[in-house]
């Protein structure tokens, strides 16, 4: 950014150099001082030189903005990807919040049920509407195991689709099969 603060500098002095010498101009052919022209040979080639100077100057901007134009927009595209990410990311950590919620629900019930028929056993007494609601816990809690597993290798998935190239990218090289 210095650099453009640098050109305009240039640019504003050169103008100024350039007003100078068409105010000298001027004055010089209303006193009539030269042979009638506005300008001399000196004038004009030195006002030719700083019209040229202007011009590379001008460019030298023009360059310069462009440069900030690219720098500005991969910026932009880059932040853009970073808010996906972290979006993916925060519902990936709300799926699995939910699933491990499941899962603390699941193991309670089996921690309560296993309890209820270790004292029926105590006792002597099988009640199989004990025993099948311990099974059923053990889905449940079985089933809630593998919707966290299926979260977490939800996240793994899309973190190596992330990671790697896309198929036919001009970028990638192409891979033999043996």
């Amino acid at each position: 950014m210095s650099d453009i603060s640098e050109f305009e500098e240039r640019i504003t002095s050169a103008l100024e150099r350039i007003g100078r010498a068409v105010a000298v101009a001027e004055e010089r052919a209303a006193n009539g001082s030269e042979g009638g022209g506005i300008a001399s040979d000196e004038m004009e080639a030195e006002i030719g030189r700083l019209n040229e100077a202007l011009e590379t100057e001008k460019e030298t901007n023009a360059q310069l903005e462009e440069r900030v134009k690219a720098i500005h927009e991969k910026q932009n595209t880059h932040v853009a990807a970073l808010e996906a990410e972290v979006e993916t990311l925060r519902r990936q950590i709300y799926e699995l919040e939910g699933a491990m919620s499941g899962l603390r629900h699941a193991n309670d019930t089996l921690r309560a049920n296993n309890a209820a028929l270790r004292e029926a056993n105590a006792a002597g007494v099988g009640d199989p509407d004990l025993i099948n609601a311990g099974l059923a816990a053990d889905v449940q809690a079985l089933e809630s195991v593998r919707a966290t597993e299926r979260v977490e290798l939800d996240g793994v998935i899309a973190d190596l689709k992330a990671a790697l190239p896309k198929v036919g990218d001009a970028s990638t090289p192409a891979t033999e099969e043996m």
